[in-house]
């Protein structure tokens, strides 16, 4: 059968469903069938899993049929960044081979996936398996491999996006490297919806095929149709100036859920989707048993129920978080409501597209602010779209914790050979750059440890007769197995009733905070804590309507860059009176009190406040850049003044600027501000300014875990927090003295640089600001523009009902002309 005939055979099961292909998609069954690799960019609810799905069996109909009950073999590997898209996947592979009359086992292997199910996998490979990259690497990781994935045809990268610029990414990257120095003719494509640099994302998946030229990218010309409709207050004087959980507008939510069919309300923590449910069900009992709660603490029972219910139309809306931002298969849910600005264009064009999940659909998105000003990111955010302008997607390199925990994945199966294995993973986009020198650290600390070697733990891997590199020790192999992954994080309890089943997850500091006889709220429920033994935290149902909620670190978000370019347009625009959007109009009280106070900047302005009140001297500063780089900035500017007279100062950040507060009266002028933000000898001065050895200590915790320098604990037995961080820190203090040139010691510095400080970035505002008209104002009294910043001080060191009350002397002091 030619390829020509194999498209046809597939364009009739297309026929046969009345569908009619996209150009992008046949675009793509093409380049697959003649053997190239590359990336398909399509607009989420296209088709373009069956872009890729269907060359896979059109390429197996082209071959010549197997004698009858032959095996046929691992086909295709689909790559996942969430379990919860495999099941998506899984059906429409399933409905396409049934159409295609083709017998192939289509298989999941994740986390959930039961060892009965894992061991049949083995016996007999399925056709198509999809899975996660911590699952292939656990398959790497066994014995025997080469054989398993002898007949590997493709493998499919999902939602690329996701995995570029995380750790998980690389994983990827290095896991590729080895299936294609085994199968050289390897087809390596992925899937991204939303994504800047596509070019970039492309180079990172193929590797040094990229530079070769042998590649595929294929846009779809479908544009997605976004309306977003923000849902104003009542009044703009009496909403919040600062907040985080938008509450307030819940009366103006209720109408828009009765009215739909079906509702996705998009949170951005997990510990805002508690509340945003429990409040729901106070305001509307009448929604009990219609509105359910996801998010990725809860249990994998409670989340397929979720999704179940969804998929079957029980549900009327649900309260969630990123954990329904990707393909779940449900059916097309009518509306989404965003609680509060996502900080990022791809991640709000991402949601919105849940709603009209289908071509040529139109998805509408509700955006409901927290506070008064996120208005202005919702204007912005319009914009964004209408011009294209996503984010880039920064791609993690020379991630050594990821290689070192690659290599031992190899180690404890078929071991690796020391020049064949560089050669592969010079091939990646993450370790295209390392070097002989850097390579043999690696091979050596994985033999003895480093300056560890004292210690027999630590000599992992030894060199066999052959000149193979492997793990001896089970008892190390089986620890190891167990430590696959790049995603780290505070230490999690499960969470079950005292006789019954598991309700989720929480962090162990949480829980550390309460004593037995304490209710929380979590999964929607009212909990009584009886008592914490081995790493599961024991609950009865409680009665009690008020309690504390659940609170997880990191959750959040900094401002994009294109989000934030985008947010200093529309300040420029409300400056120069242009308030042709609709949130501007609204706020124009609030602008115009701000102008009247202090300034509204225009693009080529930086505005700087200075007043004095009975807790100091405030500085302000606006360069609207995100709190990452107004961390590092904050930090720099303190360091800096503090050099030219001796000053302490207390620092706060939110998004749109920071403030220094001293207790000493600084003399400022134009020229005295401008050397604060020059860039000269700034790498020496972030240094000095900012604890970079605190950060990077915290950092290498996490670098510690991927590299096996600790180990976690076993399931059901984990190591306490505090165990893992004395022993992170006793490491980083050894390297620090006695081997400072420690690959992984120097990588935590690396990455406080590259994705705490954001330098690259600062860098470039710094360059900005280099070029603006510096504006000082000295208020009489705290701004719109500073209030926030100020409230985010006090909430950090102040209980939430001595905050509420500050909080509201401050306002009238404000209002009051």
């Amino acid at each position: 059968m030619t390829n020509k005939e194999a498209i046809a055979r597939g364009e009739a099961w297309f026929d046969s469903k009345e569908w009619s292909p996209f150009p992008f998609q046949q675009a793509a069954w093409e380049a697959y069938l003649a053997g190239e690799s590359g990336l398909v960019n399509a607009p989420t609810g296209s088709g373009k899993t069956y872009s890729l799905f269907l060359p896979i069996a059109m390429e197996y109909l082209k071959e010549e049929k197997k004698a009858e009950g032959e095996p046929i073999g691992l086909r295709a590997i689909w790559i996942t960044p969430i379990r919860a898209l495999t099941k998506e996947i899984q059906a429409a592979a399933q409905r396409a081979v049934e159409g295609l009359g083709l017998d192939w086992d289509i298989a999941i292997r994740s986390g959930d996936t039961s060892s009965s199910e894992r061991s049949r996998q083995k016996r007999k490979p399925p056709q198509l398996l999809i899975t996660t990259p911590e699952s292939l690497h656990l398959l790497l990781a066994r014995p025997g491999y080469p054989e398993y994935f002898a007949q590997l045809k493709s493998i499919i990268i999902d939602e690329w996006h996701e995995l570029v610029g995380s750790k998980r990414g690389v994983q990827v990257e290095l896991a590729l490297s080895r299936l294609k120095g085994m199968l050289p003719s390897l087809k390596v494509w992925g899937i991204s919806a939303t994504i800047g640099n596509m070019e970039e994302a492309l180079a990172t998946l193929l590797g040094s095929s990229y530079q070769e030229g042998q590649h595929r990218m294929i846009r779809s010309d479908i544009k997605k149709a976004i309306e977003v409709i923000s849902v104003l207050p009542e009044s703009i004087e009496r909403f919040p100036w600062a907040g985080h959980l938008g509450i307030k507008l819940l009366p103006r939510i209720l109408p828009i859920i009765e009215e739909s069919q079906s509702s996705l309300i998009f949170t951005n923590t997990r510990a805002q989707c508690e509340i945003w449910y429990q409040q729901l069900l106070e305001a509307a009992p009448e929604l009990i048993g219609l509105v359910a709660m996801h998010h990725g603490s809860i249990s994998r029972e409670l989340r397929d129920w979720v999704e179940q219910s969804l998929h079957e139309g029980k549900l009327k809306a649900v309260v969630c978080t990123s954990s329904l931002d990707l393909g779940v298969d449900f059916r097309p849910v009518e509306t989404i409501i965003q609680i509060g600005s996502p900080k990022g264009v791809s991640r709000f064009v991402q949601r919105a597209g849940r709603s009209g999940h289908r071509p040529g659909a139109l998805s509408r998105i509700y955006f409901v602010p927290t506070h008064s000003l996120e208005l202005v990111e919702a204007a912005a955010l319009r914009k964004a779209i209408a011009i294209g302008r996503l984010e880039h997607r920064l791609p993690y390199i020379r991630s050594f914790d990821v290689l070192i925990q690659y290599l031992l994945t190899l180690a404890v199966s078929e071991g690796f050979m020391e020049q064949e294995i560089y050669e592969e993973i010079k091939t990646t986009y993450a370790f295209a750059s390392i070097t002989p020198e850097e390579w043999a650290w690696v091979l050596a600390f994985l033999t003895t440890g480093g300056s560890l070697d004292s210690y027999d733990e630590y000599r992992k891997v030894g060199i066999d007769s052959q000149g193979r590199f492997r793990i001896m020790n089970q008892y190390l192999a089986k620890r190891h197995r167990l430590s696959i992954g790049t995603i780290v994080g505070e230490s999690n309890l499960k969470v079950k009733y005292v006789r019954g089943k598991q309700i989720g997850t929480v962090e162990e500091w949480f829980i550390n905070q309460l004593k037995p006889g304490d209710v929380f709220w979590f999964a929607g429920r009212s909990l009584k804590l009886v008592r914490v033994k081995d790493m599961t935290v024991e609950v009865r149902l409680s009665k009690r309507k008020t309690a504390k909620v659940p609170a997880w670190l990191g959750g959040r978000l900094p401002l994009s860059s294109q989000m934030s370019e985008m947010l200093r347009e529309k300040v420029d625009e409300a400056a120069r009176q242009q308030l042709s959007d609709t949130e501007l109009s609204a706020l124009e009280p609030l602008l115009a009190l701000q102008q009247r106070r202090s300034h509204l900047p225009q693009h080529s302005e930086l505005l700087i406040e200075y007043f004095q009140d009975r807790e100091g001297y405030h500085l302000l500063f606006y360069p609207f850049e995100g709190r990452y780089v107004h961390e590092g900035m904050s930090a720099l500017l303190a360091g800096r003044l503090s050099r030219q007279q001796p000053i302490s100062f207390s620092i706060a950040m939110n998004d749109y600027g920071f403030e220094l507060l001293s207790d000493t009266e600084l003399e400022l002028d134009e020229t005295r501000l401008r050397q604060l933000f020059a860039i000269h000898d700034l790498s020496l001065d972030i240094q000095h300014s900012v604890d970079s050895t605190e950060l990077a200590r915290r950092r290498f915790r996490d670098i510690a875990s991927i590299s096996g320098l600790i180990f976690k604990g076993y399931p059901g037995n984990h190591k306490k927090d505090k165990h893992l961080q004395s022993s992170s820190s006793l490491l980083f203090n050894v390297f620090n003295d006695y081997e400072p040139e420690n690959l992984l010691f120097l990588q935590a510095y690396d990455e406080v640089r590259t994705f705490q400080l954001e330098e690259a970035r600062l860098r470039e505002a710094l360059r900005r600001i280099a070029n603006q008209k510096i504006v000082l104002t000295r208020p009489d009294r705290a701004t719109p523009f500073a209030f926030p910043i100020m409230v985010d001080r006090l909430r950090e060191r102040m209980s939430s009902e001595k905050l509420e009350d500050r909080i509201r002397k401050m306002r009238l002091l404000l209002e009051r002309e």
